[in-house]
């Protein structure tokens, strides 16, 4: 069985949010599945896609920190700046951390670990909504 959906997201300031809700409640044929896969893939080169830390918020605070620090908006041999300094820093997380997901899918839920939730991660200072395609190959109960 294959399915596949478009997600959408509302616009979110820049930072890491947690969205494994968003994405379930999205995907309405979840619970159907016994065995197989959810590919989510952000159509996006501006943010990205993990999987951490659910419960403390301040992981996300410090994924921020991180982010912002290795990949500055400062760097003055960034050209790519058409859209503002935080152009090209948000190209080059969204490289780093990645534009797609793949989770196992157990009896119909996402069988991920317990302190494990999916993070949209926005790179852009001010950002418009984010869209993403989800497929899920498995076999129906």
């Amino acid at each position: 069985m294959w399915l596949q959906y478009s997600l959408h997201f509302k616009p979110k300031k820049r930072g890491f949010h947690l969205i494994t809700k968003d994405v379930i409640d999205q995907v309405a044929e979840l619970e159907d599945v016994k065995t197989g896969l959810l590919h989510l893939f952000i159509q996006h080169t501006s943010a990205s896609l993990s999987i951490n830390e659910n419960a403390d918020p301040t992981v996300r605070q410090d994924f921020e920190s991180y982010f912002n620090d290795i990949v500055s908006e400062d760097k003055s041999y960034f050209v790519h700046t058409f859209e503002g300094a935080d152009d090209m820093p948000a190209h080059l997380k969204s490289s780093l951390i990645g534009n797609n997901l793949t989770i196992p899918i157990q009896n119909g839920r996402l069988a991920m670990g317990v302190w494990q939730g999916i993070y949209l991660c926005e790179h852009r200072n001010v950002a418009s909504s984010r869209s993403a395609i989800a497929t899920i190959h498995g076999e129906r109960f």
